[in-house]
C-alpha cells in the first residue's frame, strides 16, 4: 500500500469513528462524508505523492479553511480513539509524524 492510499484510509478511520460517536450514525451522516469525499480528493491531487509529509508538517496547505478546522476538530477527537480501535493504522500514523520531511521541491 503506498502513502497516499494509507493517509486516505486513517482519514477515512478517523472520520468514521467520530461520525459513529459524535452523531450516532453507522454510515456516515450527509457531513461527513461530504468532508469525507474533499479530504480524499485533496489527498489524491497532493503534489508531494509517496514524499508526503503529514499535513501537520506540509509546507502548503491545500484545504479550505472550514475544511481545515473541521479536519482538525475530527483529529482531535478521533486521534487518541485511534490506538483502540486501529492501533496498526494509528502506529503507522505516528511513525509517519514523526519522520522528518524531506526538502520538498514544489512542482510548478
Amino acid at each position: 500500500m503506498n502513502r497516499i492510499e494509507r493517509e486516505q484510509r486513517t482519514v477515512e478511520a478517523m472520520i468514521r469513528l467520530t461520525c459513529r460517536d459524535k452523531h450516532g450514525e453507522k454510515d456516515l451522516c450527509a457531513d461527513c462524508d461530504a468532508l469525507l469525499s474533499y479530504a480524499l480528493g485533496r489527498l489524491q491531487a497532493c503534489p508531494f505523492q509517496e514524499t508526503k509529509p503529514t499535513c501537520a508538517k506540509c509546507p502548503i496547505h491545500c484545504y479550505k479553511r472550514d475544511m481545515r478546522d473541521r479536519v482538525t476538530a475530527v483529529m482531535r477527537y478521533a486521534g487518541p480513539r485511534m490506538i483502540r480501535r486501529h492501533p496498526w493504522m494509528a502506529l503507522r500514523h505516528v511513525w509517519d509524524n514523526l519522520r522528518t520531511p524531506k526538502r520538498h521541491n514544489l512542482p510548478r
